[in-house]
C-alpha cells in the first residue's frame, strides 16, 4: 500500500506529463479527471497529516502517565509519614524509606547520578562554580557542591562542582609585585 505522499507525486508527475502532450495523443484520463484525483489526494493527505499531529500531541500529553502511576505509592508514603510526626525518630525513619522508595523508581526510569568528586572535569557532565588552589592534578573535582543526573545518556542536570587549580609559587615574587588576583 503505498503512502499518500507518494500517490500524490505520482498524480503530479502524470499531470505534467499530460500537459505536454498533443491532444490527439491522449491516451489515459482527462485532464479534470487527473485534477479531481489530486485535489482529493492532498485532502486525504492534509488529513493524515492532522491525525499524526493529534495523535503526537496526545502521546506527549499522556508520555508522564506510567512514572506518575509508579509515584503515587510514594504520595502514599508522605500522607502516612506526616501523619506520624509526633515520634521524631519513626518520623526520620518514615522519611528514609520514602527517599530509597524515591530512588528505587527513578532508577528503574534509567536515572543514574553523574560521578564528580575525584574525577577530572568534563564539560559534558559538569559545571564549574569554584576554582581552587590544590596540590591534586589541576581540573580535577574538588567537592560536588549540587549532584548531576543523566536520564539513560542524557545529561538532565550538571553536577555543580569546585575544580583544582595549580598552586601559585608566591616565594618567587619580587615584594613591588602586587598579588595575584582571584578568578
Amino acid at each position: 500500500m503505498s503512502k499518500p505522499e507518494d500517490k500524490l507525486k505520482e498524480m503530479k508527475d502524470k499531470l505534467k506529463g499530460l500537459q505536454k502532450e498533443k491532444p490527439e495523443e491522449k491516451k489515459g484520463p482527462s485532464t479534470e479527471e487527473l485534477i479531481d484525483t489530486l485535489q482529493h489526494l492532498q485532502a486525504e493527505f492534509e488529513n493524515y497529516r492532522k491525525h499524526v499531529e493529534k495523535e503526537k500531541a496526545r502521546t506527549k500529553e499522556y508520555a508522564n502517565r506510567d512514572l506518575i502511576a509508579k509515584l503515587l505509592p510514594i504520595l502514599d508514603s508522605f500522607e502516612l509519614a506526616v501523619k506520624s510526626d509526633k515520634d521524631p525518630e519513626r518520623f526520620r525513619k518514615g522519611v528514609e524509606m520514602i527517599y530509597a522508595q524515591f530512588v528505587s523508581i527513578l532508577k528503574s526510569e534509567g536515572l543514574k547520578p553523574i560521578e564528580a568528586a575525584g574525577m577530572r572535569f568534563d564539560p559534558h557532565l559538569h559545571e564549574v562554580l569554584l576554582k581552587q588552589e590544590s596540590d591534586k592534578p589541576e581540573d580535577t573535582v574538588l567537592e560536588e557542591l549540587q549532584k548531576g543526573y543523566q536520564l539513560k545518556d542524557w545529561v538532565i542536570r550538571h553536577s555543580k562542582v569546585k575544580i583544582s587549580k595549580p598552586k601559585e609559587d608566591r616565594k618567587s615574587e619580587s615584594p613591588n609585585t602586587p598579588p595575584p588576583t582571584k578568578s
